[in-house]
């Protein structure tokens, strides 16, 4: 027979696995105190469904977090980071908030009458997008609840961050290559025609060492998936350690061709380490087959 000692060390062995498993769960989910981001769809239908979703720092969804919308309504994002909630009543606009945050994102509310169709169709899409940052769509047809609606890019699933009848929020698949890719939108067995938009991978190039003071250092970024000039924007996020030249923000066109690149330039201004914050600019208009 097995001994008393043998038992108990097993005991011991599965309480300690599972006082892991709840320690890396933990670590899963960021805090909400972490909360940066509120994603709120551009436009919402008067009296039906839509979801919202919050982000910390790094582009994590975030569960646990109150926001306040300026009509008095207030809601907590649940385990996926998201909340789905009824659009007010009245047709206008509202602003919503992270609690404790500065900062309100608006949102158009339309009415019952602006929002009813019988069909599911995108009216408004990004020209080129990042295959790491999320892209709006517009249009009509869509599902307030974010899961009840199917994107792919490209043939891969995407994630619907926030979404209403009229707007969708969708964060590209993890393993899309940069290039060209077909999007399709379904919702309620109703699919809108398939239309293209060309995704491009952003790669800087720096020395992320910590600047001096009167330090002149430049920033490359090369731009993958098109030969097309395409606009990106510079924030500096941290102007008391560096200055960025041009301004700040500061909008480059790369410069196009086989060697698709641009550079910003930085001065130190104090001892410390920098934050530059580089995303793409893209124009906005009907998709394209």
């Amino acid at each position: 027979m097995l001994s008393r000692r043998f038992w108990f060390a097993l005991a011991l062995l599965y309480a300690v696995a599972f006082l892991l498993l709840d320690v890396v769960s933990a670590q899963q989910a960021p805090p909400a105190s972490g909360a940066r981001t509120l994603l709120l769809p551009r436009r919402i239908v008067s009296g039906d469904r839509a979801t919202l979703a919050v982000l910390d720092a790094n582009g994590r969804l975030t569960p646990g977090v109150t926001v306040n919308f300026s009509n008095g309504d207030r809601l907590t994002t649940d385990t996926t980071g998201r909340a789905l909630f009824v659009a007010p009543l009245n047709p206008g606009v509202v602003f919503a908030s992270i609690e404790g945050r500065p900062g309100r994102v608006p949102t158009a509310v339309l009415s019952p009458a602006e929002g009813a169709t019988s069909s599911i169709e995108v009216n408004s899409a990004p020209r080129a997008a990042s295959i790491s940052d999320r892209i709006e769509l517009t249009g009509h047809g869509f599902c307030g609840d974010a899961d009840a609606n199917q994107v792919t890019i490209g043939g891969k699933a995407a994630l619907v961050l926030a979404s209403s009848p009229s707007s969708l929020v969708v964060l590209p698949p993890i393993d899309l290559e940069p290039g060209p890719a077909a999007l399709e939108v379904a919702c309620a067995k109703r699919s809108a025609p398939i239309f293209n938009i060309t995704f491009v991978a952003l790669r800087l190039e720096a020395n992320s060492s910590p600047l001096a003071p009167g330090e002149h250092r430049v920033l490359a970024v090369h731009v993958r998936g098109t030969t097309a000039k395409v606009g990106l924007e510079a924030r500096n996020l941290a102007p008391d350690i560096a200055e960025l030249s041009g301004g700040n923000p500061l909008h480059l066109s790369t410069s196009g061709g086989a060697e698709n690149s641009v550079r910003f330039e930085i001065t130190g201004r104090k001892r410390g380490s920098f934050l530059i914050s580089i995303r793409l600019l893209s124009s906005i208009g009907p998709p394209r087959p």
